[in-house]
């Protein structure tokens, strides 16, 4: 099964910092019926979870790169406050799982099987 999202293809960093980081709980039968089946729907939710992290760590990658040095000294590891604060601001973010499950139940995401496009052929 293959997640191609049209409408949210990357991770949305607006869309990140306005998803509530607490737990809900939630329907299983809201979320089975998307597909017809709750396995189904955790693996769509799974699949764009994946897809979220992946995006959110490479730009981390990215920004904390910049801080990055061949010659690190210990004062320069404890006195970059930047850095920190970059960090800190990724961990507060919510998990791509809740991002994904919230997107999954607004209908943002759309998916095909890959059984789907063999027999179209």
């Amino acid at each position: 099964m293959k997640n191609n999202s049209s409408k949210n293809t990357a991770p949305n960093t607006a869309k990140l910092t306005t998803t509530s980081a607490s737990l809900i709980t939630r329907d299983m039968a809201e979320i089975a019926k998307k597909t017809g089946n709750v396995y189904e729907s955790v693996f769509v939710i799974a699949q764009r979870a994946k897809q979220i992290a992946l995006k959110t760590k490479e730009e981390l990658t990215a920004k904390l790169n910049d801080f990055s040095s061949p010659i690190d000294n210990l004062e320069e590891i404890f006195e970059n406050r930047e850095q920190i604060e970059i960090s800190k601001f990724y961990e507060r973010m919510p998990k791509p799982t809740t991002v994904a499950t919230e997107e999954f139940l607004e209908d943002k995401l759309t998916w095909k099987y890959a059984d789907d496009e063999n027999n179209q052929n």
